[in-house]
């Protein structure tokens, strides 16, 4: 059924993953989580695909969830049904997080609620000139603080304009997204593919290794207690890559001008 909601293609060493519920905003219904969750999961033990593109068909990224979705409306509303909707959910995010490889995200369009938290979650966000993100939960009668806003915004943007945004669920829109950080840059919707291939390029020009150990180190860095271990942990990682074949490799390849040949070794 996945094929009916998500779109994977693999280029090489990329995929590209692609939202394909446009007629409803590529809003999240209980097929689109499960595909989500099952294709992040198991993409952490996948290391011949080095990076991930992910993107949406249509005029929006996501618009959240999808309200409408006979997996979201239980007629049976009790805590426990409800907490088992909202950790479902909740897995797509960790995956994301958790798998090795750089997620890029593509957003046009609307990115609200867990469509804004795709986007958070990415490592790296690319946004044409439409794209608007806002943190919905907060207009529906619930906190601002939802699908791990509450801990990628403030990393992103700061505790004052993340805090603005999860107290009011007001839009964020391109242009400010990018003088604040939240993107890295604003393009023409046709676009958007074009810059992502460059990026991919730069990400493919490194060790494979080194690729992935330095979105580990990211990721345990931006909770790191002091200077002193996040420290640890990069010379940890360096000295065991100084000793890999592919380390070798770029340094000759550097001397003699020339793309390196990494073997993943």
């Amino acid at each position: 059924m996945e094929h009916q909601v998500l779109d994977v293609e693999q280029r090489g060493e990329v995929e590209w993953v692609t939202l394909e519920r446009p007629d409803t905003g590529n809003a999240l219904n209980g097929l689109l989580v499960a595909a989500l969750v099952s294709y992040f999961e198991e993409l952490r033990q996948r290391e011949e695909i080095r990076v991930v593109v992910l993107r949406a068909t249509g005029k929006h990224f996501c618009v959240g969830l999808d309200m409408a979705a006979g997996a979201f409306s239980a007629t049976e509303r009790s805590p426990h049904s409800i907490w088992s909707v909202q950790r479902e959910i909740a897995r797509i995010y960790l995956a994301m997080r958790k798998c090795p490889q750089p997620i890029i995200s593509l957003v046009q369009g609307a990115a609200c609620g867990g469509g804004f938290s795709l986007a958070l979650a990415s490592d790296v966000r690319i946004a044409a000139e439409d794209a608007r993100m806002n943190a919905a939960y907060i207009k529906i009668g619930l906190t601002g603080c939802d699908m791990g806003s509450s801990y990628f915004l403030p990393r992103l943007v700061g505790a004052s304009v993340a805090s603005e945004l999860l107290m009011t669920g007001r839009f964020i829109h391109a242009p400010r997204a990018l003088a604040v950080g939240l993107v890295s840059e604003v393009v023409a919707r046709d676009g958007l593919e074009a810059a992502a291939q460059l990026l991919v390029g730069d990400m493919l020009l490194t060790a494979p290794m080194g690729l992935r150990l330095t979105k580990e180190a990211l990721n345990f860095s931006v909770d790191a207690p002091s200077l002193d271990a996040a420290m640890a942990m990069e010379d940890r990682h360096q000295s065991l890559l100084a000793l890999t074949e592919d380390a070798g490799e770029a340094a000759l390849s550097f001397f003699e001008k020339r793309l390196p040949q990494y073997r993943n070794r």
